[in-house]
């Protein structure tokens, strides 16, 4: 798999920044799945489990404080939105659903706020993360892209207004 031979450098900027600012032509290869009106979503490259998305605000912030109310509605609109989508793609038995406000809280890009959206099946852990440092996954991140953004065709996400 791509990203466990990688040997691309840390963009000195912020990763999901420059992912939004790129050329929409590039969202596959940055595996950016969705633009909307105040946030994007894009797959993590280092996933937990296969479907693992991020649901971000446009806007780079931090805290949940930092983030307007329209666009924190946006985003739990959206996690709804991917749960219901990754659950009829993929089947899982669950979901975590969390963000991590600070490097203390576990915050691997601390700077840009980010829902994480991981679905869990029975029995989906082993000891592979805890004894081998490896993360088994079951699909090649493009493929799993694939179907996610086919999926976003078919049935776009309704973002209904506040107001």
């Amino acid at each position: 798999m791509k990203y466990v031979s990688s040997t691309q450098k840390k963009s000195e900027g912020c990763i999901f920044c420059d992912h939004l600012k790129a050329d929409p032509a590039q969202d596959r290869a940055n595996y950016l799945v969705y633009r909307g009106p105040t946030t994007f979503t894009v797959m993590n490259i280092f996933p937990y489990n296969t479907g693992h998305l991020m649901i971000l605000p446009r806007e780079h912030v931090g805290t949940l404080p930092e983030v307007p109310p329209p666009t924190q509605f946006e985003m739990i609109t959206l996690t709804t939105y991917f749960t219901e989508l990754l659950t009829e793609l993929m089947h899982p038995d669950g979901f975590n659903v969390g963000l991590n406000m600070g490097r203390a809280a576990g915050a691997g890009i601390d700077g840009h706020l980010h829902i994480h959206l991981v679905p869990r099946w029975n029995g989906d852990s082993n000891f592979m993360p805890v004894i081998g440092e490896t993360r088994v996954l079951p699909e090649e991140l493009g493929d799993t892209y694939d179907k996610i953004v086919a999926r976003l065709k078919e049935q776009p996400p309704q973002i209904p207004s506040l107001s």
